[in-house]
């Protein structure tokens, strides 16, 4: 079908059409981009609109199947009467654990197209780290396959509201019941600056915010996206990525784009399946793609079509971006965001990147950096606290007291960086302390609240420990008490690791005489990172005798 005003136009030869060789792949310009033309659409609308324009193009592919647009917005209209018969009235909370699977976006335009907020949920997370999560969202129903479903259960009795969980697949064939109505409705229509989606950040203090975002913010910022990433109708984009993260799925609705889902974390099968459905745009994690840098079959590996690659999460170090850049011959580039900015605020343009930098602010997006005690903007390429602003923004905290944003409309990010004479971001460090495994937020905080109910735990401590290819590890400082009988750190270890996600597990563990602390009783994270700094990977250093410190380090998460 021809394309239509209503999604953004084509910018380059596609992909699919053309030879594989160089010459033949253009670079990917950015799609203009007018906040004022930015369709005023409830985000569900997004898909409504590409299966309008576009009905019998594909917008999921998987190893197993293809779903269009007509099909997938025909699914998602089954699964919103389903979810109105089971969830109950409008703005019920609806819990959605994410998966790469198609049965993740019917269950997510869904939920929304039933006037429904949906509640994005940790597949890790389990007891009561389960249980806060669903509490504070007030969450009505969970989707969640049975493998999941079966640790709700065990949590339900601390959940009052919730009445069941559904399989997707269940939903997604418009099984759970009739009766319901979507948004077709007479005045279903949520207003756009209603919350539709509610998703946790990974606090400090144990406890993740959940931070709301409207129909608004998510718009805008799949079509902030869609312009930077140069997304369009002829885009085959592949996401490479364990969890689908809705940032890719509602750019490429916006832009009218087929996405190929790719969970494989080897990134040899990543490839050939880029290189089968002849893709544009090539979507992973920083660890990911930093083994593939150091993968032995690297050079046997090329990129046929792929005309970027995109890592987003964390940081990807600038070696490891340049030997794939210089590899594949295309480029590797980096964005910056945050849960309460739905998520991108800054992306480096694919024609510009610059090494190290998560590019300028997205379109509609102003960015500063602040003195950290002054609060007042600093110059160029001075180091302070990074605050954004822009429509995508977050409304707040659920459940909060005061706002998040200053008087200006200004949110601080709690991240430490700078910027260069041309408004590219550079980050430096974080404020908090809490660190990245892979993709995941992990807080110290959590780790050791887990690790001081061990009877033989005194005192204790985590920080980060930088490890190569996955950001850093836990690793743990302990003080035991004087008349611990203890077999060794495995021990420990096993204690928190048998209860936390696999991202939150120790791997290194010191035993020693006393925490550092402040005088005000603050631990002194910056002394034991020093230590830990000691220990190598390579060394793996045997403990000593019981109640003497030691060192050692834990097995490899499976």
């Amino acid at each position: 079908m021809p394309p239509t005003p209503d999604l953004p136009p084509a910018t380059g030869t596609p992909a699919s059409r053309g030879a594989s060789d160089e010459q033949a792949r253009p670079g990917l310009p950015a799609v203009p981009f007018d906040l004022a033309r930015v369709p005023e659409v409830p985000l569900d609308g997004l898909l409504r609109r590409a299966a309008a324009a576009a009905p019998d193009r594909v917008a999921v592919r998987t190893p197993t199947g293809t779903t269009t647009y007509a099909e997938l917005d025909g699914r998602a209209d089954d699964c919103a009467r389903s979810l109105s018969r089971a969830a109950g009235g409008s703005g019920t909370a609806v819990g959605l654990v994410a998966s790469l699977d198609p049965s993740f976006a019917v269950a997510y335009y869904g939920a929304v197209r039933a006037d429904h907020v949906v509640v994005l949920i940790n597949p890790h997370l389990r007891g009561d780290a389960l249980a806060h999560v669903l509490s504070v969202a007030g969450t009505t129903v969970v989707v969640a396959p049975p493998e999941f479903a079966e640790r709700v259960a065990q949590v339900r009795g601390k959940l009052p509201h919730l009445r069941d969980v559904l399989s997707p697949d269940v939903l997604v064939q418009g099984r759970a019941g009739p009766g319901g109505r979507g948004r077709d409705a007479p005045g279903s229509a949520p207003h756009l600056d209603s919350v539709a989606c509610v998703q946790f950040t990974s606090g400090t203090t144990g406890e993740p915010k959940a931070v709301q975002l409207t129909h608004r913010n998510l718009v805008v910022n799949a079509a902030q996206i869609a312009s930077v990433h140069g997304l369009d109708g002829d885009a085959v984009t592949l996401n490479n990525l364990p969890l689908y993260h809705p940032m890719h799925l509602n750019a490429a609705v916006y832009a009218g784009a087929t996405q190929v889902l790719c969970p494989s974390p080897d990134p040899a099968e990543a490839i050939e399946a880029a290189n089968r459905h002849r893709s544009t745009h090539y979507y992973s994690l920083p660890v990911r793609l930093a083994h593939l840098a150091a993968d032995p079959r690297l050079p046997g590996l090329r990129l046929e079509t792929v005309r970027a690659v995109f890592s987003g999460g964390s940081a990807l170090l600038p070696a490891q971006a340049r030997t794939l850049g210089t590899h594949f011959g295309i480029p590797v580039v980096q964005g910056y965001g945050l849960a309460e900015t739905s998520p991108l605020t800054h992306g480096e343009p694919p024609a510009r990147p610059r090494p190290g930098s998560v590019g300028p602010e997205v379109p509609g997006t102003e960015c500063r950096v602040v003195d950290m005690d002054r609060r007042t903007p600093l110059p160029a390429g001075r180091d302070g606290e990074i605050q954004v602003r822009g429509p995508q923004l977050m409304r707040g905290y659920l459940g909060a007291a005061g706002p998040a944003v200053d008087a200006d409309g200004w949110f601080s990010t709690g991240d430490i960086g700078h910027r260069d004479q041309d408004g590219y971001l550079y980050l430096v460090d974080r404020i908090k302390d809490v660190f990245k495994y892979e993709n995941w937020l992990v807080s110290p905080t959590e780790i050791e609240q887990v690790l001081i109910t061990h009877p033989a735990v005194r005192d204790c401590a985590v920080v980060d420990h930088p490890e190569p290819f996955s950001g850093a590890v836990a690793h743990a400082f302990v003080v035991l008490d004087e008349d611990a009988a203890l077999s060794g750190p495995a021990e420990l270890a096993a204690h928190v690791n048998d209860q936390v996600p696999y991202y939150q597990q120790i791997k290194y563990l010191d035993v020693v005489e006393r925490v550092p602390r402040s005088p005000n009783g603050k631990i002194l994270r910056r002394e034991l990172r020093a230590r830990a700094a000691h220990t190598d990977r390579a060394d793996r250093l045997h403990p000593g005798a019981a109640g003497r410190p030691h060192s050692d380090l834990i097995g490899e998460n499976p």
